[in-house]
């Protein structure tokens, strides 16, 4: 885990080779570790040049991989680390040209077909499509646990990837309004699944982490949280896994103690995170009617993350709940500026608009 030496110890080989297949692949996937999982979906970002360094980080890893390449064109783990790298930076059509090279290259690596189910499964995330590219990776997540070599694709990564087309049937089947007995049947695989690699490694943190998001998803509170705690027991410095712990508490009505978790989470939490904790945070004192503090939190974020979305929207419900509608247009505005997939924002600045063409109406009316 320590990243910092890693990265020197990779820099200092490529500086004395600078073609050095090895060495380049290696970095690449440390920087697409460290920053990749940083740069937000859909509903999260933030203004324009708030992932300045994360992206710069992600095209570096890319640059490297590429250079790589012309050393060993046919290394097919370059080849879904570069399709990783595409991905993360937008590029959807490379990133599948990529994995089509890897899979030309070894169509029996295992590794190599987890990678593919695995940008499958992103692909649906991304489009929504519930149909060919969610079937094909549900087979070759499911061919995986019942064939992989566990030398290669360790068992609880196996069932995890499985896990993971279950969760996003899930989100489909509920987005789409399907019936409750499919909605139950998506939901009730994914927990079998989760549990299964928790079963295969009790004392991966990860994977309790992944049950507890799932519990929070499907809006299982008690049940995340008793996963979430269990998380922390095994990973104490993951402020991830408190602030999700946090968000938990907040929606199961229980302020206090969320209110204590998420400042665990901020204690804990580098600068890539602070500025949700703190929009988190702003929400719940909202919730709890202390609007003064919760501009603060709110405000604090927005600092920390100029544009954030979420923080925006956030502060928006706060003018409106304080009446000041103009205010909160604005940052409904802000918000969708920022990112024009965040639901809550959109449906927020229909509701205010509504209510102060509501406000002007009934003023005229009084008049």
């Amino acid at each position: 885990g320590k990243m910092e030496q890693s990265a020197k110890c990779f820099q200092g080989l490529i500086l004395k080779d600078q073609n050095h297949p090895a060495a380049l692949m290696n970095y690449a996937a440390l920087l697409l570790c460290r920053y990749g999982a940083v740069v937000p979906g859909a509903g999260a970002n933030a203004g324009e040049g708030a992932l300045v360094d994360q992206l710069t980080a992600v095209n570096l890893a890319k640059e490297c991989l590429l250079t790589a390449l012309k050393s060993d064109p046919k290394a097919s783990h370059i080849w879904i680390n570069l399709a990783d790298a595409y991905y993360t930076i937008g590029d959807h059509r490379n990133s599948s040209k990529c994995l089509e090279k890897s899979v030309k290259l070894d169509p029996g690596c295992m590794a190599t077909r987890y990678a593919v189910a695995l940008h499958r499964i992103k692909d649906v995330e991304r489009s929504q499509d519930p149909y060919d590219q969610l079937s094909l990776a549900g087979n070759e997540m499911a061919s995986i646990v019942r064939d992989g070599d566990s030398a290669i694709i360790q068992a609880p990564v196996a069932w995890s990837g499985l896990a993971m087309v279950h969760k996003v049937q899930h989100e489909i089947v509920a987005g789409f309004g399907k019936e409750s007995n499919e909605l139950m049947d998506v939901e009730e695989s994914a927990t079998y699944s989760l549990k299964q690699a928790i079963a295969e490694d009790p004392d991966d943190a990860v994977h309790w982490h992944q049950l507890g998001l799932h519990s929070l998803c499907t809006r299982h509170f008690k049940e995340s949280q008793k996963y979430l705690k269990a998380t922390v027991a095994r990973m104490s410095k993951c402020s991830c896994a408190w602030s999700n712990l946090g968000i938990s508490l907040h929606l199961s009505e229980e302020p206090s103690q969320s209110e204590v978790v998420y400042k665990r989470a901020l204690a804990l939490t580098g600068a890539e995170h602070a500025h949700a904790i703190f929009s988190n945070l702003g929400n719940l004192y909202r919730r709890l009617g202390q609007y003064g503090r919760a501009r603060a939190m709110l405000t604090k974020s927005l600092e920390l993350r100029p544009g954030y979305a979420p923080a925006f929207n956030n502060l928006g419900l706060v003018f409106v709940a304080e009446g000041n509608l103009e205010e909160a247009q604005y940052c409904f505005n802000q918000a969708l500026q920022a990112d024009p997939l965040l639901d809550a924002a959109k449906s927020n600045m229909i509701k205010a608009a509504a209510m102060s063409r509501l406000c002007v109406s009934m003023s005229s009316c009084i008049i």
